[in-house]
């Protein structure tokens, strides 16, 4: 059944939105290696960051489906639905943060590791999200709600947390690994809750049952 249900959710993906997302990064990544002079590792931080987030808001519209009350009637479950989706992306976006580090020359690129977490938690977050807003039953096209709302959060983030809070330092700050274990925390949280959201509503369930 899953190998029957891959053509059709293939041919319902977003591709624009989500290839939107995938050029914009790729794009943002790229700008310290196309100004002159020696590369700056601040801006190949905030460059990086900014492709994830790009990345993500791609990402936000990966569950919008105009016919999901048509679909939603089939025997494959939601999250078998939604898990295809998250499947058939996954490489692709793999290999755009790939190509998005190596975009960063070398002097200026910040320690791999702990920016693919925090793109990581970001896509995840924005799934999330997603996955939360389609479990309203009116809701097909949840992508432009979460990325308003991924882009607020990201505002909110860079300006209104406090010190003791900050998710988002620079790799000479005495604060970078305890960050980073907030941001681990984040996609934790973020990764359980988005597994809960994809599951079947209750009702939907009684429903199959009787």
């Amino acid at each position: 059944m899953t190998r029957a249900l891959l053509p059709p959710v293939w041919r319902a993906m977003p591709r624009r939105a989500l290839a939107a997302g995938a050029a914009a990064g790729l794009l943002l990544a790229a700008v310290p290696r196309m100004l002159p002079g020696t590369p700056d590792p601040r801006l190949g931080l905030f460059a990086l960051r900014a492709a994830a987030l790009a990345f993500a808001l791609g990402l936000a519209f990966l569950l919008d489906d105009p016919a999901r009350h048509i679909t939603s009637a089939v025997p494959a479950r939601r999250p078998v639905r939604v898990g295809l989706r998250v499947a058939l992306v996954a490489p692709g976006a793999a290999l755009c943060w790939t190509a998005a580090l190596f975009l960063v020359p070398r002097e200026a690129r910040p320690p791999a590791g702990a920016l693919t977490l925090e793109a990581t938690a970001t896509a995840v977050l924005a799934l999330t999200a997603a996955a939360l807003a389609v479990r309203r039953p009116h809701v097909t096209e949840p992508g432009a709600t979460v990325s308003t709302w991924l882009l607020a959060t990201a505002a909110t983030a860079y300006l209104a947390l406090p010190d003791g809070w900050t998710l988002l330092v620079t790799p000479t700050d005495p604060r970078w690994s305890t960050t980073h274990d907030r941001w681990a925390l984040l996609l934790l949280g973020a990764t359980l809750v988005g597994g809960r959201a994809c599951a079947e509503p209750l009702r939907a369930r009684l429903r199959a049952f009787f």
